[in-house]
C-alpha cells in the first residue's frame, strides 16, 4: 500500500470518527432543549482540531513504520489524488450553496454551521473513498 493510499484511509476514517464524536456530543447535550439551542461551537472546534492533530500523528507514525514509501509519489498517485480531490470538492460547493440559501432565509446559525461542517465531512469521505477505490480497482484517467 502506497503512502498516498494510507493517507486516504487516514483521512476517511478520521472524518467519519470525528464527525461521529461531534454528533454524540451535540446530541447528548440536547436533552430536552431544542437542537438549535445546543452549544455547538466548542464541540465542533475541538473535534476538528483533534482530527487534524490525529491526522498529523498518524501520518508521522505511518512514515516511521514504512520509511521507504514515505513521501514518494509517482504519476499515478498524483492523478489519483487530483481525481479524489475533484470529486470531494463537489460537496464543498453543495455545502456552500446550501449555507448561502439558509442564510438568505435567515435560519439559525446552528443549522448553517452544521451544514457547512457536514459538507466538509462528506467532501473528505467522498474524496477518500474515490481515492481508495481508484487504488484498489484501478484508475482510468479521463
Amino acid at each position: 500500500m502506497s503512502s498516498e493510499e494510507k493517507s486516504a484511509w487516514i483521512m476517511g476514517v478520521l472524518a467519519v470518527g470525528s464527525y461521529a464524536a461531534y454528533l454524540i456530543i451535540v446530541l447528548g447535550q440536547a436533552g430536552n432543549m431544542p437542537l438549535a439551542e445546543v452549544p455547538y461551537a466548542a464541540p465542533l472546534l475541538w473535534t476538528v482540531g483533534a482530527s487534524i492533530a490525529a491526522s498529523i500523528v498518524l501520518h508521522i507514525v505511518t512514515g516511521i513504520a514504512s520509511p521507504k514509501d514515505a513521501g514518494k509519489k509517482d504519476q499515478r498517485d498524483k492523478e489519483i489524488y487530483r481525481f479524489g480531490e475533484y470529486i470531494g470538492q463537489s460537496f464543498v460547493v453543495i455545502g456552500g450553496v446550501s449555507a448561502l440559501v439558509m442564510a438568505m432565509v435567515e435560519l439559525d446559525y446552528f443549522w448553517i454551521a452544521n451544514v457547512i461542517y457536514l459538507a466538509f465531512v462528506l467532501s473528505a469521505i467522498l474524496g477518500s473513498v474515490a481515492k481508495i477505490v481508484a487504488y484498489r480497482r484501478g484508475f482510468q484517467p479521463w
